[in-house]
């Protein structure tokens, strides 16, 4: 059986079950013992991040994520921490192994108290619903979620935020938000795209014991994108080597989208990029970037000689929408060969059936929205669905961006965990197109580029906010991270 890590693999809740099941019938390790290490792993999260806590307030509703709090609480008081539970759901109405974990703590005199919420304090456990959640919260569970976000207290979530979809990242009502996640045996799909990174703050996994052998056997779950594949060049290379990017667009007053799209693709390791733009646009693009080669172009015909020589065509960046935007894209489509199509390129072929295998399409919610004729807050409530729908319409590959970018493609979703706030910001986009188009001109198929792609764009973001903070960063700040990792 071929080895999977974990660390990079997301998982549905219906997955996760599966891998507990496994280890639990196939690998003889007992339910109650898995739930111990959860309950054990999870207070050793809260000691290290909070180690002068000297109270916890541990919350507990049904099932097993319930047991996992009783499990925490017993260890948090056997370790001299003042420790207070108040369940939303009475202990005696607990089933299994949860039921061994609540007499535990009741045997070693710990008390449970009906939830109220003048009485949060400490370090807040987060143990009400788990992943078992089908409905949205309402009654009581909501106003507890409520509270707990109202507390200001420190929140530790165990296995998934109370609330959040552990499939989706999606809010069902309400959700807490957590300063911190422990999750058990593998790491939930929802933690990391929508609203997961909001409600579940840092991310830690806890295998609980779960061997290597478990996660061959059961397999799931979708890759977290991690690298390139990039390998060294050879010391003989040349520029024709590493492909021609040629980058359709900045119409009027939009010509810094096009210019970042090309430095992007540049700077991703392209050997040759042009940037086909509105004529009175090419002496600046030449004087701000003059590695790039500029043409401008008035109609589709122009683009003919171009469109011949390119390894790689991105369009839409800084397109618009107006005559001049349709015939570009027209005369693109028209041609044959591997295409990056964002921003307006997309708005264009809203509802249109164009279906192809040789593209990329790489919509933000909005856009996408448009390509599925629904509203944007139907793609947040479920972005992978929304990803296949549009690859399952349109053909190729698509990259759905925002937080947690998910990518479908022949081989599958995928998603990328990289990426922070501060790249809710201009131009962003139009430098993920040119890192994909770049990356794509080297050699790498459609899918693999766009998966290397948002990972590569994702990281630069990070590394350029670790060194200068997330508000104000520009989307030109990801340029010297770029280079730095297209290089093996």
């Amino acid at each position: 059986m071929e080895a999977i890590d974990p660390q990079l693999r997301l998982y549905t809740a219906a997955e996760v079950r599966a891998l507990d099941r496994h280890a639990i019938e196939a690998c003889g390790i007992p339910g109650y013992t898995l739930m111990r290490r959860a309950g054990e792993a999870a207070w050793r999260v809260l000691a290290r991040r909070w180690p002068d806590a000297a109270q916890v307030t541990v919350l507990c509703g049904a099932g097993n994520n319930a047991g996992d709090g009783y499990v925490l609480a017993a260890r948090a008081r056997a370790c001299g921490r003042a420790v207070r539970v108040m369940a939303l759901v009475e202990p005696e109405r607990l089933r299994g192994d949860a039921t061994h974990a609540w007499r535990a703590w009741r045997e070693a005199g710990g008390g449970v108290e009906p939830f109220d919420p003048a009485r949060l304090e400490g370090v807040v456990v987060d143990a009400l619903l788990g992943t078992g959640l089908d409905r949205d919260l309402a009654g009581a569970w909501a106003q507890a979620v409520a509270a707990v976000n109202a507390s200001g207290r420190p929140v530790l979530a165990l296995d998934i935020p109370s609330g959040l979809d552990a499939d989706t990242g999606a809010v069902r009502g309400a959700a807490v938000r957590a300063d911190a996640t422990v999750t058990f045996v593998g790491l939930k799909r929802g933690l990391f795209t929508a609203a997961g990174p909001d409600h579940a703050g840092e991310v830690r996994l806890a295998r609980i014991g779960v061997p290597d052998e478990a996660y061959a056997a059961v397999g799931g779950g979708i890759p977290r994108l991690a690298g390139t594949g990039l390998g060294r060049r050879r010391r003989g290379a040349h520029k024709g080597e590493h492909g021609h990017v040629l980058v359709v667009g900045g119409n009027h007053g939009m010509a810094g989208a096009a210019l970042l799209a090309g430095e992007a693709a540049a700077r991703a390791g392209a050997g040759l990029v042009t940037v086909a733009t509105r004529p009175e646009h090419v002496a600046a693009l030449v004087a701000a970037r003059p590695e790039l080669m500029a043409v401008g172009v008035e109609d589709g015909g122009a683009l003919t000689p171009l469109l011949a020589r390119a390894t790689v065509v991105a369009v839409g960046p800084g397109l618009g929408r107006d005559a001049w935007a349709q015939t570009m894209l027209e005369a693109v489509l028209a041609d044959g060969g591997p295409r990056v199509v964002d921003a307006d390129a997309l708005n264009l072929l809203a509802g249109r059936s164009l279906r192809r295998d040789d593209w990329v399409l790489t919509p933000h919610p909005g856009e996408a929205a448009r390509l599925l004729g629904c509203a944007t807050e139907a793609v947040q409530r479920d972005r992978f669905a929304a990803a296949e729908a549009i690859r399952a319409r349109h053909g190729g590959v698509t990259v759905l961006k925002g937080a947690g970018t998910v990518v479908a493609g022949p081989a599958g979703l995928a998603l990328a965990a990289t990426g922070n706030p501060g790249m809710a910001s201009g131009g962003m986009g139009d430098v993920l197109t040119g890192v994909i188009a770049g990356l794509a001109a080297q050699g790498l198929g459609l899918e693999e580029a766009a998966r290397a792609g948002v990972w590569l764009h994702g990281r630069a973001g990070d590394l350029a906010a670790a060194e200068g903070g997330e508000r104000g960063l520009l989307a030109r700040d990801l340029m010297p991270w770029i280079r730095g990792l297209a290089n093996p």
